[in-house]
């Protein structure tokens, strides 16, 4: 369930400083966010706050510019469909996300489990939570669990605008960290995942879903990929507990038909029409030999667990940890 704002309050700290925030409220809405200055003459931080949702940001070092932000009222800069109808075309055509609701159960009973002698419900925050990831439904109706969501702009799954180059949250105040689709759409990944580990208690969790074989999307705000290898090292600072393949290698060919058609008829329109049509080449997926599956893959998971003694994957380690065919 979702953290009610003045539950979240206390851990969360301005992005430009750390510094500890201090949050008014109008009933269930905050009014005004404040914190301490650094600076010698005593000065307020004074943050904005959208229909009642702080927009935590560090504007001089991220793609939001706060003039545009602030006047689209943190909305979405990108047309994001989210009907039933839209999801259901999702499932029939990329299939359910089977994983992810696995991987979902899984952490949730880690941390109970974890969790079970200090009776505190796990905090579990969702980066980039603007639109709830397929298969992470789940997360936000379990009562056994807290939720902290944040994205770039404002949504009814998020308490607070964030960027996640620098979570405005207290050091390891987290038990988990859930980023679905995001890690391809921020300007630095190494520095997201740091703020991630930092955020995360000794031993806390973080499950990513990044693409890489995959077209872009979301234009302009689309700057990376990561093969198996290299999703591996971008988590060095982790144990892993599982990884693999979320969208095989019928994905990858999926999204390069649908960019084909859509070039060379000039319509997106024909190309979405062009690669759904193949939706039925996911079921061959199984049928994959997992190496090659892993070099060719549409999109990777990583499941892992932040080390409690702060080492991490050497490059050499990097080396041997390649799961593909070309051994």
């Amino acid at each position: 369930m979702l953290l009610p704002i003045h539950q979240l309050a206390p851990l969360l700290r301005s992005p430009r400083t750390g510094r500890p925030l201090a949050v008014t409220f109008d009933g269930a809405r905050a009014a005004t966010v404040t914190a301490p200055s650094p600076s010698p003459n005593g000065g307020i931080e004074r943050f904005d706050v959208v229909e009642g949702i702080p927009v935590l940001v560090d504007f001089e070092r991220s793609v939001l510019d706060r003039d545009a932000t602030l006047a689209s009222g943190a909305t979405s800069r990108i047309t994001r469909r989210t009907s039933p109808a839209w999801r259901f075309a999702q499932r029939v055509v990329g299939g359910s996300p089977k994983i992810a609701r696995r991987k979902c159960a899984d952490l949730v009973e880690r941390l109970l489990a974890e969790r079970a002698s200090s009776g505190e419900r796990p905090l579990i925050v969702v980066a980039g939570g603007g639109t709830i990831g397929g298969g992470a439904e789940a997360l936000y109706d379990d009562e056994r669990v807290r939720v902290a969501g944040f994205d770039i702009y404002a949504s009814p799954s998020v308490q607070i605008v964030a960027d996640a180059h620098a979570i405005p949250m207290a050091d390891g105040c987290a038990d988990a960290v859930w980023i679905q689709a995001v890690l391809e759409h921020v300007i630095d990944p190494a520095r997201v995942v740091s703020e991630i580990a930092r955020v995360l208690r000794p031993g806390g969790y973080v499950y990513a879903e990044t693409p890489f074989m995959q077209q872009v999307h979301e234009g302009p705000y689309d700057f990376t990929r990561f093969t198996q290898n290299g999703h591996r090292w971008l988590f060095r600072a982790f144990e892993p507990v599982d990884e693999g393949v979320i969208d095989g290698p019928s994905g990858a060919l999926r999204w390069a038909v649908r960019y084909f058609v859509a070039g060379l008829t000039r319509s997106r329109t024909a190309g979405a029409i062009a690669g759904a049509s193949l939706f039925w080449l996911r079921f061959l997926d199984p049928l994959m030999d997992p190496r090659h599956a892993s070099d060719g893959a549409g999109c990777l998971y990583f499941f892992g667990r932040k080390r409690d003694d702060g080492a991490a994957l050497t490059p050499h380690e990097a080396i041997g940890a390649y799961r593909g065919a070309q051994r």
